[in-house]
């Protein structure tokens, strides 16, 4: 199944139905008057978040969604049939706009919100209800009321705790590959990753959350170079951020240039994204002992305060990734009320991912 975050889709809503003209005719009731009933509401359109969804590729192939339209009304003052809604289900975390204005309609962030997107046409009403005392067999009725159209744009944002980041062959698939079940492609060349993945980290029964990773980032993405810009909006909804850093060079100034690169990048794509907690994660340190390890984390330090965290890691030898899963799994449950993180409440999202990348 393709990873899709973003289509455009036609909703039309059901046309009202339209109002009877009608007279009572039965033997023995002269003058029965008018008895001509209304017709039916036409069906509107809602878009509801289904936690066991985690792409818009229902949407890539069909793009126009019309919802039933209402029955007209009949004799007998019978009210025709309205028309029946349409529900159209999209992952948790995804955005609804106004193609037309911009404008936000919702943002369906968690299992089952839902939302009025294109509202079905009001039933025509029949001549019954325009008698009176003074018009006792009205001839008029009116039209049912055609539906809402909308164009709208589907906007799928992610939703985990931490958000991995870094340039190509960081390390960042197989980190995730280390700490959580998830098994993104891995191989020695740029941009491997292609689509977001996603894994659960279990690393005690308390410190549960979800990782998220997306391609790497090159010099020059704010302009639209490499793959990575596309899918930062993953990583809007983070709790924290993990920036990798391929440290199997072991030299200071290359090291802080990639540092430099992506601190750039964040902030020509989104002054916000780049504000949020970001710990350092020096990876790929097979070849150092802990203490060497332990002078280079210092030396980072010096170079960039603004950072809190330093850690080394090796992500391929599972060295240092476990109690750096703890450590974040504190902080998520120290800074976060319980029920608050995203990817404890909605870890049934992932499911289907991690079984199609097993697949």
């Amino acid at each position: 199944m393709k990873f899709i975050d973003e289509v455009e889709i036609d909703v039309v809503a059901g046309k009202g139905g339209d109002g009877c003209v009608s007279f009572r005719r039965e033997k023995f009731i002269p003058r029965g008057g008018p008895d001509g009933g209304d017709g039916g509401d036409g069906g509107s359109i809602y878009c509801a978040a289904d936690e066991n969804l985690n792409t818009l590729v229902d949407y890539r192939y069909q793009r126009i969604f019309k919802a039933e339209s209402g029955k007209s009304g009949s004799g007998r003052q019978r009210r025709g049939l309205s028309g029946q809604d349409m529900v159209l289900t999209v992952p948790v975390g995804t955005l609804v706009y106004a193609v037309e204005t911009g404008e936000k309609i919702a943002d369906l962030d968690h299992h089952q919100a839902r939302v009025l997107v294109a509202q079905g046409g009001f039933h025509g009403l029949g001549n019954v209800r325009f008698k009176s005392s003074t018009n006792r067999a009205p001839r008029a009725s009116t039209k049912g009321k055609e539906g809402e159209q909308r164009l709208l744009k589907l906007e799928l944002k992610l939703l985990a705790d931490v958000g991995l980041l870094g340039l190509p062959n960081a390390g960042k698939s197989t980190f995730i590959r280390a700490v959580s079940s998830a098994v993104p492609k891995v191989a020695d060349y740029p941009f491997t990753t292609l689509t977001p993945h996603l894994g659960v980290v279990d690393s005690d029964t308390d410190n549960r959350f979800v990782v998220a990773d997306i391609p790497g980032l090159i010099a020059g993405a704010a302009q639209g170079h490499g793959l990575g810009m596309r899918f930062l909006k993953h990583l809007t909804r983070t709790r924290l951020l993990l920036h990798l850093v391929d440290c199997s060079v072991q030299n200071i100034e290359a090291i802080l240039k990639q540092v430099t690169e992506i601190e750039t990048e964040l902030a020509a794509y989104d002054e916000a994204l780049a504000g949020k907690v970001r710990w350092l994660v020096l990876n790929k340190l097979e070849q150092l002992g802990a203490t060497e390890r332990q002078a280079l984390v210092d030396l980072i330090k010096q170079h960039k305060p603004q950072i809190t965290e330093v850690f080394a890691v090796s992500a391929l030898h599972r060295q240092g990734t476990r109690s750096l899963c703890h450590v974040i799994g504190d902080f998520l449950n120290k800074r976060f009320e319980p029920g608050v993180k995203s990817g404890r409440t909605h870890l049934n999202i992932f499911k289907e991912i991690q079984q199609e990348t097993r697949g």
